[in-house]
């Protein structure tokens, strides 16, 4: 317990341990929040993107908090819903079964630039007879726009942005640009202020009613923005980081462990099993490891859990072993090993009560600085077209970026999250295992 507190001790004295250890608690921290803010179940079905799952948010849209950064403020997506929002909706009943609802949404709006879209959708609850609704959009300045009027259905989707005869009615302009644009202006601007969508609805049945939600898509959304599918890239930034520590964590101590574990054995052991060993080890070095992994993730499986569990194995004879080989011969000449043996320890209780502890302080900086390359490794997979398909990592999402034209259409944000928090992965162990390095290792001290 000396020995750890000195090293600690040792270790806090060194700026890059301490932003090391920041990064790597901060990155932990996230990972937490997600697994109790998120199950991965819901995180999946997210993700996957099902029917009617983003319908309340746009699409390819920049993160919110750009506007801090703006003089001109973009828009960013409202959302009013008369079941969530009981004060916007009235019921007069006009007995026999008749009755008229009204649904006012104010949307104000102080915006600088026209949202992408605007839609409103409709649930009707009747048995029989279909009850009708007519919409009109009223402007700051007291104009009267009608929107649409039909009788509905069970559920109705109005997409004024696609409607071609609002677009008519609108002089050739979109929805989401003629609802909200000034006429008075002298070049094309909205008109700030309250505006107003009015759904005026007659239910012709006892028990009929009416709901609606009004979506005003942005061109800005959440702290990440989203992507072409409309998907919250906030979820895979979230669930991306528990995921990439995980495995990074797994990974690396089935690597570095087995490894160390089979050089100490052949050391020991000497002989045609440290041969064997030798061998194997040598044989796997002129393997392409990539290649091998690219095969089974096209004609095999795409599981992560498959995927790294591969690499783990192909790391197992890696050239690691042959550098704690040369270690553990200078181990087993020590005089503790001799006076073990003269004792009458047994075979494996030298390799793993004397050999393998001596060795532990050179591992532990190796292993910190192989999580990061474990995370890089999905990472460059999912570039390749070989992600888990079901999974938000940080490299799917780079994956989707790259495959859509991100970079090509202006979508900067979609690339970047993802690859700082990669980065900023890659540079707490890094400095920390740098460190550890120097911490554990007196000749390096000096320098």
């Amino acid at each position: 317990m000396s020995g750890f507190k000195r090293s600690l001790h040792l270790l806090v004295q060194y700026p890059s341990a301490a932003l090391g250890l920041a990064i790597i608690l901060l990155l932990a921290a996230l990972a937490i929040y997600a697994v109790l803010s998120m199950p991965l179940a819901e995180a999946v079905r997210l993700w996957r993107a099902g029917e009617g799952v983003w319908q309340d948010t746009p699409r390819n849209a920049a993160p919110a908090w750009l506007n801090g950064l703006r003089r001109e403020k973009l828009p960013v997506t409202q959302v009013f819903d008369s079941r969530l929002q009981p004060e916007s909706k009235t019921v007069h009943l006009l007995g026999d079964g008749l009755a008229e609802v009204r649904i006012v949404f104010p949307v104000d709006y102080r915006y600088d630039g026209f949202p992408q879209e605007v839609a409103v959708f409709v649930t009707a609850r009747f048995q029989q007879a279909r009850p009708h609704a007519a919409m009109y959009w009223i402007t700051p300045d007291g104009r009267e726009i009608p929107v649409a009027d039909s009788s509905l259905r069970s559920t109705e989707t109005f997409r004024l942005s696609q409607d071609a005869r609002l677009t008519r009615r609108l002089r050739g302009q979109p929805a989401e640009v003629g609802l909200l644009a000034d006429p008075n202006a002298p070049d094309l601007r909205p008109l700030k202020g309250i505006h107003q969508l009015v759904i005026d609805g007659l239910v012709f049945e006892e028990g009929a009613d009416i709901d609606a939600k009004l979506v005003v898509y942005g061109q800005l959304h959440g702290w990440a923005g989203t992507d072409h599918q409309r998907r919250d890239i906030t979820v895979a930034l979230l669930w991306g980081t528990p995921i990439a520590l995980l495995m990074g964590l797994a990974a690396a101590v089935g690597a570095t462990l087995s490894t160390m574990l089979i050089a100490a054995i052949g050391a020991w052991y000497g002989g045609w099993v440290d041969g064997l060993i030798q061998r194997i080890t040598e044989l796997h070095l002129i393997l392409p490891v990539l290649p091998i992994l690219i095969m089974v993730g096209t004609l095999y499986n795409r599981s992560l859990v498959v995927i790294i569990g591969l690499f783990v194995l192909l790391s197992v004879f890696s050239g690691g072993i042959k550098t704690y080989r040369a270690m553990f011969l200078q181990v087993k000449a020590s005089p503790y090993i001799e006076a073990a043996r003269a004792y009458g320890a047994s075979h494996l209780r030298i390799v793993f009560r004397y050999m393998v502890p001596r060795v532990l302080p050179v591992l532990l900086p190796q292993f910190v600085t192989l999580i990061p390359s474990f995370v890089f490794l999905e990472a460059t997979l999912a570039v390749l077209g070989l992600g888990d398909p079901l999974l938000p990592t940080w490299g799917r999402v780079l994956w989707e970026a790259w495959g859509n034209g991100a970079l090509f259409n202006g979508h900067y944000y979609w690339v970047l999250a993802p690859s700082a928090l990669l980065l900023l992965t890659g540079l707490g162990f890094s400095m920390l295992g740098f460190t550890l390095d120097r911490v554990f290792n007196p000749r390096l001290r000096g320098m």
